[in-house]
């Protein structure tokens, strides 16, 4: 027999209960004595001995729910070796609770800060498993996350959605999607949307050149122009401050997210009628499509064998349609970011999209 812990941390996504049913339906099917833990809101639950002992009914009839039977919450990776309450070591409470239960393996589904603090415990000498959650796809070390595609799946039903109100107004349209650090969301959206210029963080735009692409649009007779751009998109002069001055610049500025701060620029250049469209919390929301119920159920099947067979401190990850162990030593603290200089950026630009850096 052997006992799992598992918790989901971090920001939901649409395949957190499909890859916790991949995981919980292998142990089961393999080890019918296996005794699964689950830890209420993430890490806290771990840290103060919040969880439950889950049944395999409880993994029925999750595989096209979205986000998660134990809840989560953030517990940011820079705060775990901060006292908490009363000098409560957040650290030694997660140990504690790990060894109370006698627990062979300790399963974690999340993000990037996530991986930090799996990693953490794993040089700390827990047994820890880890799965990439994450609709920004920016995980380092796997060639996709689950929740990715759904997000994308909704992000592009919204640019859909816009075209045809664009078109009937001769409008300008913003439409801002997730994605503070990296832009594989916006990407992928943007040109499965059909957008006209795609903005991206990574790629820092100036903003003459993309008036030069909408005035491009006019004169070839298209009456509106759409623009996907990343919440974390950053103009080529913002890029050039440092941290503290950009941190300084957006405390002062009146505008809620640069998509509003862009709007009016454009408005005031061209004399358009500019609309900012923020779908938010919806691209995290609903269920999975099918091709992150397979991938979630593939790596999470990965992860029950890479317990049995004693595979700890890594994290399963999609790479060339394989299902691999990383260890997670190679995953924290790096960031998998969009490549300006490659062949899905270049593509894009053959096909006349603007990613605003054009001189």
């Amino acid at each position: 027999m052997i006992r799992i812990g598992m918790l989901t941390s971090g920001g939901d996504c649409q395949a957190l209960n499909a890859t916790m049913r991949g995981v919980a339906k292998t142990l089961y099917n393999l080890d019918p004595e296996t005794q699964i833990f689950g830890f209420e809101e993430g890490y806290r639950g771990l840290m103060y001995g919040d969880y439950r002992l889950m049944k395999p009914s409880d993994f029925s009839g999750i595989l096209t729910v979205g986000g998660t039977i134990l809840g989560s919450s953030r517990q940011p990776f820079k705060q775990m070796r901060v006292p908490g309450e009363n000098g409560f070591d957040k650290v030694e409470g997660m140990k504690a609770t790990y060894r109370n239960l006698k627990l062979d393996c300790l399963v974690i589904l999340g993000g990037n800060g996530t991986q930090k603090t799996a990693n953490l415990l794993s040089e700390e000498g827990l047994n820890v498993v880890s799965l990439p959650k994450t609709i920004d796809n920016d995980i380092y070390g796997t060639d996709m996350t689950f929740g990715f595609q759904s997000a994308v799946d909704i992000a592009t039903q919204a640019i859909d959605c816009i075209h045809t109100t664009a078109a009937s107004h001769g409008r300008v349209f913003i439409v801002e999607l997730m994605g503070h650090k990296v832009g594989w969301l916006t990407l992928h959206a943007g040109i499965a949307g059909g957008a006209d210029i795609i903005l991206l963080p990574e790629i820092p735009y100036d903003l003459g050149s993309v008036i030069q692409a909408i005035k491009r649009r006019d004169k070839a007779g298209k009456r509106f122009s759409i623009l996907a751009v990343a919440e974390g998109a950053i103009s080529r002069e913002d890029a050039a401050l440092s941290k503290k001055e950009y941190q300084k610049k957006l405390a002062a500025s009146r505008y809620p997210s640069v998509s509003y701060e862009l709007g009016d620029q454009i408005r005031i250049a061209l004399n358009k009628d500019v609309r900012i469209v923020v779908p938010g919390h919806t691209q995290r929301g609903g269920s999975p499509d099918p091709y992150d119920r397979v991938i979630s159920t593939r790596l999470g099947s990965a992860a029950a064998r890479m317990i049995l067979n004693g595979e700890f401190g890594c994290m399963a990850a999609l790479r060339g349609g394989q299902v691999v162990a990383v260890p997670l030593s190679e995953v924290a603290s790096r960031l998998k970011t969009v490549d300006p200089m490659s062949d899905i950026i270049s593509q894009a630009r053959d096909l006349g999209i603007s990613f605003g850096d054009e001189l």
